[in-house]
């Protein structure tokens, strides 16, 4: 009798780390998760220690294979390892693997200054033309300026050619190898600001523009490739192969099913992150997306347009903990539906500014359309329909950059319970709406990639499972819901 195969996920994310064991149907035998610990120094800084961060992942993965030998599996039944990671967050280390600096996580805001003097320079054109990227702090390359010009260890190391920048999957890559593999994927790489969608390659004239021109940089492969073999510090009996590495954003586009041009993936959590499938060649946005690369295995490369929405979640806890509308978030299904419509009221939820496609980054949030019949239920259903509409901008955008009509959107992400939000999200788009179900969908995906390569899953065998799917088919009529959307639009320019 032929022996089970195992695939072991590790998604290294900003808050935790989970390490997942999937079967050879995608199903999570074990679980271990463990939070991780970071750092807000002042002035919008936002940094982790990258060896906590390696002792992080370890702890995580020995609780998962605690409960994988306690439901009478066997270790040695693991075939590769796939990790996803939080995206854009960097370390600089020296050949011996010690690092030079904290680790720079994607939410840090102190190179919004370099940003001002690379667009005064005139780069913006050629960094979006180049990389698909926005001059924004969220990307690595600029915060790794920063450091350059403000830490002498960091600038006499990037000039003697000492530095080794990675973000997180290279840096474990890297330590669980003891420094034989330093390599990352394509997704990772698409996220640094340094790399060209066209040649796939770093980008030498950007690196020189930017003046690090002595700034090592790992291998680039596909998110399904050989990276290495590894036993994680002795936690496995064995070497065992690393055939994955992607960011966790785009693990969970995989995860969800993006196999396919037109096919789009949104997770509803605090914020929400929309990334559509645009096929094999990279989509030059317009319209307020970034251009990225979705996911690869050898031989393919799919792209993709990704647009980033700054609030959902964070609005219903808004109304919850500072207007006290509701004391559980679960009440506000029941309350939408308690009224035929939103009586007119609309919430442009721009707390944090407008992002894609708007970037009203300056902007506040507003309530408009109210009167002396509005009622909680109304601002409450108003704030819920506030997700789709930022949703539907979003692919409308996406729709126009890429000359494609969206086939199906997946969800995923708390948010995704609420069955309100994703009935009218699929009225709205006139298209189905699937929800998968699955808590840690960025693991899946890592899994996924990593059991492609070593002949546990493959891409016909992937689209067959998890079809425990729920779909959300369009229901009400169009015209109510364009005009809702008419409504929306029009509250958009009117409070601008």
């Amino acid at each position: 009798m032929q022996r089970k195969k195992y695939i072991l996920a590790i998604d290294q994310g900003t808050s935790s780390t989970k390490s997942l064991i999937f079967d050879e149907g995608g199903v999570a035998i074990a679980k271990g998760s463990l939070p991780l610990h970071t750092s807000y120094p002042g002035n919008g800084f936002v940094e982790q220690d990258p060896e906590d961060i390696y002792q992080n992942v370890l702890q995580s993965v020995q609780k998962c294979l605690q409960q994988f030998r306690e439901r009478g599996c066997i270790v040695g039944d693991i075939a590769a390892i796939g990790i996803s990671n939080q995206r854009e967050t960097f370390i600089i280390w020296d050949k011996d693997g010690k690092p030079q600096y904290p680790a720079v996580v994607w939410q840090c805001k102190r190179s919004i200054r370099v940003c001002e003097d690379l667009k005064q320079k005139g780069l913006s054109g050629i960094i979006n033309e180049k990389t698909g990227l926005v001059v924004d702090p969220y990307f690595s390359a600029t915060k790794l300026i920063w450091l350059f010009q403000n830490n002498k260890q960091v600038k006499g190391s990037i000039q003697n050619g000492n530095a080794f920048f990675g973000t997180i999957d290279t840096w474990l890559l890297y330590k669980f190898t003891g420094g034989k593999e330093y390599a990352t994927d394509y997704t990772n790489a698409s996220r640094t600001m340094f790399f060209n969608l066209h040649t796939l390659q770093w980008d030498q004239e950007l690196i020189d523009q930017f003046g690090l021109s002595g700034i090592r940089l790992p291998q680039v492969k596909a998110s399904s490739s050989l990276f290495g073999e590894t036993t994680l510090n002795n936690t496995l009996p064995r070497l065992i192969p690393v055939t994955a590495l992607i960011g966790d954003s785009h693990a969970a586009a995989f995860g969800e099913g993006c196999y396919e041009k037109g096919m789009a993936k949104a997770t509803l959590g605090t914020g929400c992150s929309i990334l559509m499938n645009v096929g094999n060649k990279p989509v030059k946005s317009n319209n307020g997306m970034v251009t990225t690369i979705c996911w690869s295995v050898e031989g393919r490369i799919d792209y993709a347009l990704e647009g980033v929405i700054v609030s959902c979640g964070a609005t219903i806890e808004w109304l919850k903990n500072e207007l006290n509308l509701f004391s559980d978030s679960k009440e506000t299904e029941t309350m939408a539906n308690a009224v035929a419509d939103n009586g007119g009221a609309y919430l442009i939820p721009a707390f944090s500014g407008l992002g894609s496609p708007h970037w009203h980054m300056e902007r506040k949030a507003s309530i408009s359309g109210i009167n002396f019949g509005t009622t909680k239920n109304h601002i409450v259903r108003a704030a819920l329909e506030s997700i789709p509409y930022q949703i539907a901008d979003v692919i409308a955008a996406m729709e126009k950059d890429a000359d494609i009509t969206l086939k199906e959107l997946m969800a995923d992400g708390g948010i995704t319970s609420n069955q309100f939000v994703i009935q009218f999200l699929a009225d709205l788009l006139g298209k189905k709406v699937t929800t998968i179900g699955m808590p840690d969908v960025s693991a899946l995906g890592a899994a996924f990639l990593a059991g492609l390569q070593t002949g546990v899953y493959s891409l016909d065998k992937l689209k067959q499972l998890n079809n425990e799917r729920k779909i959300f088919k369009p229901v009400n009529g169009i015209g109510s819901v364009d005009k809702a959307y008419a409504g929306w639009k029009q509250a958009i320019q009117t409070s601008k």
